[in-house]
């Protein structure tokens, strides 16, 4: 009977563990810049994928009476030289100038952690991966996304049409171009772990290389990965951005973010809102994800985290 009490006390009494998740989410809290980052980014999503919604005016359509016009009721943010509404098509090329940075972020982020897991594990493709690391870094970007731009647009235009090749090739070229950083954060977390008690130990039992690696290696690089997650976003963005104001982008009637700044740069003098709102729009974006990340960085490095 003193039995039966005693445990059914201990049973009572017993409380589920805290999740590490929420004393990283307490110690993200305490970034405010981190929070008004991620505040903002929520509101352009909102803005960029249910304002069409409220804001019914087709990104396309042409009122030619509403010419270069300036701000009013009718068009908060003006209308372009072809009676376009400014807000219609900031919201519409915030889609795609998103759906870029999201896309070529999961791809440089796959490669890059591919890499990075392959070099610091296996000492005998460490030299080659991360050599081959090394002759991506060297290489000129822009240069580099300028002549594969121009070599790959019309085949995947006549391919998959004028907007979906362009956006392929857009994607894969960010993609290909950004994953080093990735591969080389990666690859010193995964030196250090190999050294670790816990790996050692499974390694002692028998585990395989595989499992190793999905079960003990890649929950422990999370951190780092997460982090790049998000500065690859801004870094796709903002060259995304770079293309299509060199004209290199995607076609003048499917608008970005990076497109109606350069189609604002000949109004500038006469109509200088077609500058600041795709501009403003550019800056704040990627300077919210880049908060994000400084505070995704100091909430889940746990030496931090414990303070």
């Amino acid at each position: 009977m003193t039995d039966a009490s005693s445990s059914t006390s201990e049973q009572v009494g017993y409380t589920k563990p805290r999740s590490q998740w929420w004393d990283v989410w307490d110690q993200f809290k305490t970034h405010k810049g981190a929070v008004m980052g991620a505040a903002f980014f929520i509101a352009v999503l909102i803005f960029v994928y249910v304002g069409p919604y409220i804001w019914t005016l087709d990104a396309q359509y042409i009122d030619i009476r509403a010419r270069n016009q300036g701000p009013s009721l009718a068009h908060p943010m003006g209308a372009d030289q072809l009676g376009r509404d400014m807000l219609a098509r900031i919201m519409a090329g915030g889609r795609t100038s998103i759906a870029v940075g999201l896309t070529a972020m999961l791809l440089s982020l796959v490669v890059g952690t591919f890499v990075g897991v392959l070099a610091g594990y296996f000492r005998r493709v460490d030299g080659l991966l991360m050599r081959l690391t090394d002759l991506f870094l060297a290489l000129p970007l822009l240069p580099l996304l300028l002549v594969i731009i121009m070599l790959f647009r019309d085949p995947l235009r006549a391919t998959f049409g004028p907007e979906q090749g362009i956006f392929i090739l857009i994607v894969f070229v960010i993609g290909i171009t950004s994953w080093m950083q990735t591969a080389r954060i990666v690859r010193g977390d995964v030196l250090a772990l190999k050294e670790r008690e816990f790996v050692l130990a499974a390694r002692s039992i028998g585990t395989p290389p595989h499992r190793m690696i999905l079960r003990h290696v890649l929950p422990n690089v999370l951190s780092p990965i997460m982090v790049s997650a998000t500065l690859g976003i801004a870094t796709a963005i903002i060259t995304e951005s770079a293309l299509s104001f060199l004209g290199l982008g995607f076609p003048s009637d499917f608008p970005t973010w990076g497109r109606l700044l350069f189609d604002g740069t000949d109004w500038l003098q006469r109509n200088p809102e077609r500058v600041i709102w795709p501009g403003l729009a550019i800056s704040l974006t990627v300077l919210s994800v880049n908060y994000i990340g400084d505070g995704l960085r100091d909430a889940l490095d746990p030496r931090i985290r414990g303070r």
